[in-house]
């Protein structure tokens, strides 16, 4: 009786699938930005977190005045957010790739070990990094007094590196895990057809490309992390460093470590899951708050801090919830654009 039932209405089986997760977002995310909406467009302050009528003049001009105002703090969390989305592909991409085709008996250890910061709290774990890369903690004092590569005054904490280490941290098992689940269906007799059919070393093109993409990644870590700039001629010096550096390792690894098989068999298929893994890190990161606000300083602040202080310090209802929309706004325009770039639809599968 009821697989015939289920026969014959088997059409309409995905969509009653789809009904809890439909009323959850309707619940949980549609309704509750409808009065966020209706306070971005008041006047003054919202003392109340209630919901309320329309107001009597629509407030158009909180949207551009909160980018204007908060220029800064959306930079912050572009710059930032992104970096870390890189660092987690060039840390995670590694790691998933020798956990997926080296790890052998060991590969459930290896990815608990990927998941094991999660049973401990986010907060925890932020402060842990505090700790660490304090002035009297483990890293500096490697660094500092024990192998002596850096000067006595040198500081990491409150430093933008410190808050783009301690994203990375904290999102890089939502790198790893996609990109795992991407590297574990790729068919090891697809690379030795392409090992076969000569897909050596991806040499001299590919040195030259790693060159060129580890200098654009040096610049735009020494520009990013506020290390240099066009101002002065000191800070132009640390940005050719940073770029020549990038450039020298980009190279090397691109010479020793990648084969024409990686980049024609191994990396194609494995893009979906680079997408899914990119979209979970970019998205929090962007909008985090606890590693800005516990380890930078005032002027490494992102949005997140911003929104935060508005609706609880200030209870500024109007500009928080005009930044919210335009933060969410801003990543719904970066994600189309990146899923058009990368394209197919086997990455907007991934993407839901």
């Amino acid at each position: 009786m009821i697989g015939r039932l289920i026969h014959r209405y088997r059409r309409v089986v995905p969509y009653l699938l789809l009904l809890p997760g439909l009323a959850w977002l309707i619940l949980f995310f549609v309704i509750p930005n409808i009065p966020m909406f209706l306070y971005s467009l008041s006047e003054g302050r919202a003392f109340t977190p209630s919901f309320q009528q329309p107001p009597e003049v629509w407030a158009w001009w909180n949207y551009p005045d909160s980018v204007t105002r908060y220029a800064d703090n959306f930079r912050n969390s572009i710059v930032y957010g992104g970096l870390a989305t890189i660092f987690t592909v060039l840390i995670g991409y590694p790691l998933a790739y020798a956990i997926a085709f080296r790890g052998g008996r060991y590969k459930t250890l290896l990815l608990f070990m990927v998941i094991a910061p999660f049973f401990t709290s986010f907060l925890i774990r932020t402060i842990s990094w505090k700790i660490i890369l304090g002035n009297d903690g483990p890293f500096l004092t490697v660094m500092r007094d024990v192998l002596g590569v850096v000067p006595a005054n040198f500081s990491v904490l409150f430093t933008p590196l410190a808050v783009v280490t301690g994203l990375t941290y904290e999102f890089l098992p939502f790198m790893v895990l996609p990109l795992y689940v991407s590297l574990e269906k790729v068919d090891i007799r697809l690379i030795e057809a392409a090992r076969d059919l000569y897909a050596g070393p991806w040499r001299p093109r590919g040195t030259l490309i790693g060159a060129i993409l580890g200098g654009l990644l040096g610049l735009a870590i020494a520009f990013g992390l506020g290390n240099a700039s066009f101002g002065t001629d000191g800070d132009l010096t640390t940005a050719v460093v940073g770029g020549a550096l990038g450039a020298v390792i980009g190279g090397v690894v691109a010479h020793l470590f990648i084969t024409e098989a990686f980049v024609r068999v191994t990396f194609p298929l494995t893009v979906p899951g680079l997408f899914a893994g990119s979209l979970l890190v970019l998205i929090p990161a962007v909008g985090d708050f606890v590693n800005a606000e516990l380890l930078g300083n005032p002027k490494t602040l992102m949005i997140g801090n911003v929104i935060q202080g508005r609706f609880l310090n200030q209870n500024d209802y109007p500009t928080a919830s005009a930044l919210s929309f335009i933060l969410m706004a801003a990543i719904l325009v970066a994600i189309t654009i990146y899923a058009r770039v990368l394209g197919t639809e086997e990455l907007q599968n991934a993407a839901v």
